[in-house]
């Protein structure tokens, strides 16, 4: 214990004396925290406050594997990137959310050119900008690409979306490397709030490969020294505002590729309890460090921390999934790669994890990009918070396109 709070304190380059008593160890833990909370926990200081509204609620659609770029060089690809954009204006017109994420998978980077792929993100955010909802983004597998990178999308997107709240991490919790994508945000019962009442936590999975014409594999789960970063953050937010469980904060998670541990759920899928399309076998590659079998588990350290640090945690959303094997075609600008890929669109369920006793949920494949089959559909998850009160479960369901809906479960100690 005394070692691993010295390492993080260290990395923060606060100044500690080593001749303290581990007794002593929280106390001057939270002590070297006070120093940053005002740069901390008000990331946000010209940009609007997200609050509920004014009835309690506040409400969340989720867009998921959007895939804009595909076959840049046909007809095909311009037109399913038209039909996402479409499916983005009926759903955002008809939901009207306080709040849109964006859960990564944004842009399929194997097919687009290296010289405009980051123009790419100013259309995904055009129907964001035109009706002013803010929103943050996670990015996926096909985010990092030999034609685009994590970091390459949310310089753009923080450029041309003035009410985006995506940021990145510190430069020792991957902020620098291909999983920078790794922030919160708070939102804020009353724009009054010293403190806010519920927290969105986004995580960057990483995946896919590296850029250039000589790119080679990334790993694909988000990466350890994140758990140190959610340790100091949830230090921080407690020091300042009180413990979760005492203040009723409550939280949400959003990462592109499930964790590990959700692989083990599918075989236990009851129709009636855990509904929603599971049309994907969940298999290698489909959850985070099973791209590998020498990989394996190297997500638990997150997966730990998040479950252990984070405090009245409603559940966890993601995207991406199961296993399917697919050829794609790599243009670089100067020659074609190939390389093959695990992905997965044909799951929309949700099911208690047992082993940390949280919900997950996959989001609903909403691009016309990316693979799909017939009967899927495209759409949107929804998740609706009744009230700021963590103890009152949050409301989630797939609405699809033409404004059908199913699979509507309620996030609380009551599901599963």
């Amino acid at each position: 214990m005394a070692s691993r709070v010295v390492s993080i304190l260290k990395r923060f380059s606060f100044t500690y004396t080593l001749n303290i008593s581990i007794a002593g160890l929280s106390q001057a833990y939270s002590s070297a925290l006070a120093g940053r909370q005002d740069a901390d926990l008000d990331p946000y200081p010209f940009k609007p406050r997200l609050t509920f509204r004014p009835d309690g609620t506040f409400k969340i659609t989720v867009f998921s594997d959007l895939h804009y770029g595909e076959n840049p060089w046909d007809t095909w690809g311009p037109q399913q990137d038209a039909n996402s954009t479409q499916l983005m204006n009926t759903v955002l017109e008809d939901e009207k959310p306080d709040y849109v994420v964006l859960n990564g998978d944004l842009i399929t980077g194997e097919n687009t050119f290296r010289q405009n792929s980051t123009t790419l993100i100013d259309e995904i955010v055009a129907p964001l900008n035109r009706l002013r909802i803010p929103f943050s983004s996670t990015h996926g597998n096909h985010d990092n690409e030999p034609n685009i990178t994590h970091a390459e999308e949310i310089k753009r997107e923080q450029l041309v979306a003035p009410l985006s709240y995506t940021r990145v991490a510190p430069a020792w919790a991957d902020g620098e490397g291909y999983g920078p994508g790794t922030y919160w945000v708070p939102v804020y019962t009353r724009n009054t709030d010293r403190a806010p009442s519920l927290i969105l936590w986004f995580f960057d999975s990483r995946g896919g490969f590296s850029e250039g014409a000589n790119s080679t594999a990334l790993p694909d789960w988000v990466d350890e020294s994140v758990a140190d970063w959610i340790t100091l953050t949830v230090s921080h937010m407690n020091a300042a505002w009180g413990p979760a469980e005492q203040v009723a904060r409550g939280s949400l998670v959003f990462v592109h590729i499930p964790p590990h541990a959700v692989q083990a759920l599918q075989p236990g899928l009851n129709s009636t309890q855990d509904p929603g399309l599971n049309a994907d076998l969940l298999g290698e590659g489909s959850t985070q460090a099973t791209s590998d079998p020498t990989n394996n588990g190297k997500d638990q350290p997150y997966w730990d921390a998040v479950n252990a640090q984070i405090k009245n945690l409603h559940g966890v959303i993601s995207g991406h999934g199961a296993f399917l094997l697919v050829l794609v075609c790599i243009y670089t600008g100067t020659k074609l790669n190939m390389h093959t890929h695990v992905e997965d669109h044909g799951n929309e369920w949700c099911k208690r994890e047992p082993t940390k006793n949280v919900i997950f949920c996959f989001d609903k494949h909403s691009g016309y990009g990316g693979y799909s089959s017939a009967g899927w559909g495209h759409g949107v998850r929804n998740v609706v918070f009744r009230s700021p009160n963590p103890s009152v479960g949050p409301e989630t369901w797939i609405r699809m396109q033409d404004g059908e809906t199913h699979a509507r479960i309620i996030m609380d100690d009551s599901y599963n």
